[in-house]
């Protein structure tokens, strides 16, 4: 039994596609079957159950995954402690991620991620769906939802708070609500799905069914909708913060803040080996977006609006 062919047998489990596999490690298609098949002889037992779409785990190679991430893991630390296996990440990193996340803040980043690892390609896409990441063979996705999936960790890369916020215009037309309830006699454009706002108020939560006349499914047009003076929206920090520098957008409502337990998450599937190249994009982007992030000071905003009166 060989090391090479318990990695790539772990990263199969990953991919459940031989090829990919293969590539990640620089292996022909060819090669990386045969490194399976000598596992699996070695074994005496069919470990992957192999189908012209895609590669799945057998209940013996289910049993045999966890030993397999132990032994690569223990070997893993054997070299770290001599201070071998440092080289720079390779292959390609197939990662997605919400749109207009991902074209704001992912995207202009990438520039110094690819500069440090430059051996490393990186294929993204950009959808707001919630996309199968086994299915896809995707190895990390970027989302700002509950993880559902047990079968999948989360790290937290960043905040993702939510705050309302309106137009100059609109306020210069309508007037400002002074407390969540008077949002009632407003239009508020809503991203769907969201009408119901929370906010903290002294007396505790306090949930609110906006009304409005504009719905939309798109979190940067219901941003633009603001601006344009359509109504008040509630909206993350980071898809907004640019709007709020330059005055085009205010926060509203400052003393309630909005109930919201979200945040932007790296999910990749469960595996104690987590390879080079996931470890590397989640420690580059946990260093850029955590703490507080550049999207959150809000010292700029207030700057904005003072000027603004």
């Amino acid at each position: 039994m060989k090391v090479e062919h318990l990695r790539l047998f772990v990263r199969l489990a990953v991919t459940h596609n031989i090829s990919l596999a293969g590539q990640e490690l620089a292996l022909s298609p060819a090669v990386a079957s045969s490194y399976i098949s000598k596992l699996e002889e070695g074994l005496g037992v069919r470990l992957v159950h192999r189908t012209t779409r895609k590669v799945s785990l057998t209940e013996e190679g289910k049993a045999f995954l966890p030993h397999a991430e132990e032994v690569l893991s223990s070997v893993e630390a054997a070299c770290a402690s001599v201070g071998a296996g440092k080289a720079s990440p390779t292959g390609t990193l197939r990662v997605s991620a919400p749109a207009s996340f991902g074209r704001m803040h992912l995207i202009p980043a990438m520039n110094g991620f690819l500069s440090q690892y430059p051996e490393l390609k990186v294929d993204l896409k950009l959808s707001d769906a919630i996309i199968d990441m086994v299915e896809g063979g995707f190895d990390i996705a970027i989302r700002n939802a509950e993880l559902k999936d047990s079968t999948l960790i989360a790290r937290r890369l960043a905040s993702d708070r939510r705050i309302i916020c309106a137009s100059p215009a609109y306020l210069a037309r309508f007037g400002e609500p002074a407390t969540p309830q008077e949002l009632g006699e407003h239009q508020c454009v809503n991203l769907m799905g969201l009408e119901h706002w929370t906010f903290e108020t002294p007396n505790g939560p306090l949930n609110v069914k906006t009304g409005g006349s504009l719905h939309i499914d798109n979190g940067e047009a219901v941003r633009d909708a603001c601006v344009a003076g359509l109504g008040i929206a509630m909206s993350s920090t980071w898809n907004v913060y640019q709007h709020l520098r330059r005055g085009e957008l205010v926060q509203i409502l400052q003393e309630y803040p909005y109930v919201s337990d979200t945040a932007i998450w790296a999910v990749y599937p469960s595996s104690r080996l987590l390879a080079p190249k996931v470890r590397a994009f989640i420690d580059y982007f946990s260093a850029c977006f955590g703490g507080e992030p550049y999207w959150d000071r809000q010292e700029d905003w207030a700057s904005s609006r003072s000027g603004e009166r």
